[in-house]
């Protein structure tokens, strides 16, 4: 870690930090020299102006917290050096490095250690966003990890790493001098939240955007919803994600490394086992919902990673937004390219629109009468385009239900019923192909979606008639694989085609 020196000795010193690239943590070594000479605090190494600014939060944290601060030359070099490093998160490791290199902590303590942090300048730690993904390099690398106590509850959800949780530098220094060792962080235990999400029993009517909405998510498949306003589009579309069966661990730990990297952990130290939810607004900017900015950050598609995108009013969204999606729709990830680096975030979502018929929301509404003209009737469906819708799977009309409808209504079926014909759908899935219906492609589609003869006629004449591409054909026989796992058939039959059919109007492709 450092060459030996007698005791007193200012010299160099060494600390392993991370670096976060998207949702990856990159190892970053902070090397740290206190030399005789007037004094001065320099940082080199890229840093961005949150960690310049690290030098006043390190000098006044370390004299607040009753531990010496060198009167002489410090050099602070953020290694590799062209590596942008940004945010807090080292003001720990150079305030141990600056104590390091004054022989008050041990080199050996250090040199098993990952570590990351934010001061306060009385000297407390403040919580880091990508705790877990600094926890993660620190398990590949067979290290330990010391991190503000407030974010050790998420990283010790990471099988196989130790740990530290300081809530002052002055507990990080004692436990790294033996006086006082730290107990190793706990992972809280997971669990579902199916209890507390919204249920279908809520919604009245709407028998067949139920059904489309039961196949939509048992499938994974992207689902478009056409009504007047007050229809329950909305209200549907919440109820996805208490249908979708729990996340496995491995998931779970994918969707909690993206929102830890982007500080959006609301439930510190539980690996949630439920899918999330994002339902960002029609005004959100182009970065906010596909990713990027000047320091990269995952955007809605990456945060609905496994989970739900619900866009209502999806015609309004920016042009340039909505044919962004395009890519994340079919790759399940998302590249964002800068000068300086190049990053990649998951995006393995399901998409649920919400849309009105027309402009003033009213046509076919068996009460309102409808105000648009033509011309501005196209004009509004002419957003969407073509590519666009080709790669949404199922869409659907929502009527909207009058008054006396809604109280003659039978008692609709709660989520429970439909999830468990969901997980049960999902299995057969699972055991067959090992992934979702929707991902499907390629020869894994004709191998797993064969038709029967019937339903083969069935399936290419409904093509030719509603004028489907290749790749809304592929969709086509997706959604008919998934109304047959649903039916417990492991044959695609004319029935299955014949329903699935029905969720694809001849919009577009």
């Amino acid at each position: 870690m450092r060459a030996h020196a007698a005791p007193g000795t200012l010299m160099l010193a060494r600390v392993r930090s991370v670096a976060l690239i998207g949702v990856d943590a990159v190892p970053v070594e902070v090397e740290v020299d206190v030399s005789p000479g007037l004094p001065a605090f320099t940082v080199v190494g890229l840093p961005d102006q949150a960690v310049s600014e690290a030098r006043e939060r390190v000098r006044a944290a370390v004299r607040n917290a009753g531990l010496p601060f060198p009167a002489a030359r410090i050099t602070v070099n953020l290694a590799p050096a062209d590596l942008r490093k940004e945010g807090p998160l080292y003001d720990l490791p150079i305030a141990l490095g600056v104590l390091a290199a004054q022989e008050l902590i041990p080199a050996d303590a250090l040199a098993s250690l990952v570590v990351a942090g934010e001061l306060a300048l009385d000297g407390s730690l403040r919580p880091i966003a990508g705790a877990v993904n600094v926890a993660l390099l620190a398990a590949e690398l067979q290290l330990s990890a010391m991190l503000p106590a407030a974010s050790t509850p998420e990283a010790a959800l990471i099988d196989g790493v130790t740990v530290f949780g300081a809530r002052t530098l002055s507990e990080a220094a004692a436990h790294l001098n033996g006086s006082a060792p730290l107990t190793p962080a706990e992972p809280t235990t997971p669990g579902a939240d199916h209890d507390i999400l919204p249920d279908l029993a809520d919604l009245k009517g709407q028998v067949g955007a139920r059904r489309a909405l039961e196949v939509a998510v048992a499938g994974g498949h992207n689902l478009l919803l056409v009504g007047s306003p007050g229809s329950g589009k909305t209200m549907l579309a919440r109820r996805a994600p208490g249908l979708l069966p729990p996340l496995t661990r491995a998931e779970a730990l994918e969707v909690t490394r993206i929102h830890s990297a982007a500080g959006l952990l609301t439930r510190r130290g539980t690996l949630t086992l439920t899918p999330p939810y994002r339902s960002p607004h029609h005004t959100v900017s182009d970065a906010g919902l596909i990713g990027g900015g000047s320091v990269p950050r995952p955007g809605e598609v990456s945060l609905a990673h496994r989970g739900v995108l619900f866009m209502d009013e999806f015609p309004e969204f920016s042009r340039k937004a909505l044919e962004t999606l395009r890519e994340p729709l079919e790759e399940g990830q998302v590249a964002i390219s800068r000068a300086r680096a190049s990053v990649q975030y998951p995006a393995r979502f399901q998409l649920i629109a919400a849309m009105n018929p027309c402009p003033c929301g009213h046509q076919g509404d068996p009460e309102r009468a409808c105000t648009c003209t033509p011309a501005e009737r196209a004009r509004y469906a002419a957003r969407l385009s073509g590519p666009l819708l080709d790669r949404i799977d199922l869409r659907v009309t929502v009527p909207r239900l009058t008054v006396d409808e809604l109280t003659r209504a039978p008692e609709p079926e709660s989520s429970a019923p439909v999830r468990e014909r969901v997980a049960a759908a999902r299995s057969r899935m699972l055991a067959r192909q090992g992934s979702r219906n929707a991902d499907l492609a390629g020869q894994a589609l004709r191998r797993h979606a064969a038709l029967t003869a019937g339903a083969d006629g069935f399936a290419r004449a409904a093509a030719g008639h509603l004028g489907l591409t290749g790749r809304g054909y592929d969709r086509l026989l997706r959604v008919a694989r998934t109304v047959a796992d649903l039916a417990g058939s492991d044959e695609i039959r004319e029935a299955h085609v014949a329903e699935a059919v029905t969720f694809r109007p001849a919009l577009s492709g």
